[in-house]
């Protein structure tokens, strides 16, 4: 996933982060230490920021790691942060941290996605739920999306599949608006011209519209997920890496899978 840096120069690439983030030039100049006057000049080329200044404002502005390096570039600068990748041995210790992670999990599901939910790494829980989906949706790179999505692959077991799917959507919106990831924008448009299954349609006997025989008050939306004749209940925690120094590191999320209600931690402990 590649950033392409545009001739119009690190100020209006800039400004349009500013404008993103809905701040006044003012307001960004108050919490970099700077003047509305500096901003102005920077943000229409009449001023070129120093390096320091560049990151300064993205980390304010909450930049994605990548698009720093683009902003540095725009302005003349050297990439600040590196790109490696997961197979490289540096990242050996990220990489068995996170195994570690994810085995001490289980039986609950949990998985690793980069930024375009490529699935870098799984536990026993999560391929769990994959038993018995098609081949050409198990083939290498997985992709989280597409298999939860795809008429042929989760959607038709997730009893409350129009919320998780609205959600899942929504969630994929956000990113968009918040890093330009052309990669993500064409998932995105793939996954939201999907078909429903027809078990997903909005007939009166259709699953996700049935009453619940045991209601039970969830504390989030949960993902309601059939599985071997038994309906799991889920509800997602996502964390990121703190303050990472590496893109690869800084687009990498760990999905944790939390069991919503008694009925479900039975079920998987009995694995």
């Amino acid at each position: 996933m590649t950033t392409a840096v545009t001739g119009t120069g690190v100020g209006p690439l800039l400004r349009g982060w500013r404008e993103r983030r809905r701040l006044s030039q003012l307001e960004l100049a108050l919490r970099a230490d700077s003047s509305a006057r500096h901003i102005s000049f920077v943000e229409t080329g009449r001023s070129r920021p120093s390096e320091e200044m560049v990151l300064r404002l993205a980390e304010h502005l909450e930049v994605p790691v990548r698009e720093r390096n683009a902003l540095l570039l725009a302005a003349g600068y050297a990439p600040r942060y590196t790109e490696t990748s997961l197979d490289d041995p540096s990242l050996d210790t990220l990489r068995a941290g996170i195994r570690q992670l994810l085995d001490g999990y289980d039986p609950y599901p949990a998985l690793v996605v980069d930024g375009t939910y490529t699935v870098v790494a799984a536990n026993r829980g999560i391929m769990a739920l994959l038993d018995g989906l098609p081949g050409h949706l198990l083939r290498p790179p997985l992709n989280a999306m597409r298999i939860t999505l795809h008429p042929e692959g989760l959607a038709p077991r997730i009893r409350n599949l129009r919320e998780w799917r609205g959600h899942l959507l929504a969630q994929m919106e956000r990113q968009i608006a918040l890093a330009r990831s052309q990669p993500l924008r064409r998932l995105y448009e793939e996954v939201a011209a999907y078909p429903l299954p027809e078990r997903a349609g909005a007939g009166p006997d259709d699953r996700e519209d049935r009453e619940d025989p045991h209601p039970y008050p969830y504390f989030a939306l949960p993902l309601r997920i059939e599985h071997d004749g038994h309906v799991l209940s889920f509800v997602s925690s996502i964390s990121t890496f703190n303050t990472p120094m590496d893109v690869t590191v800084a687009e990498l999320a760990i999905e944790t899978l939390l069991p919503a209600d008694p009925a479900t931690v039975k079920y998987l402990r009995s694995f």
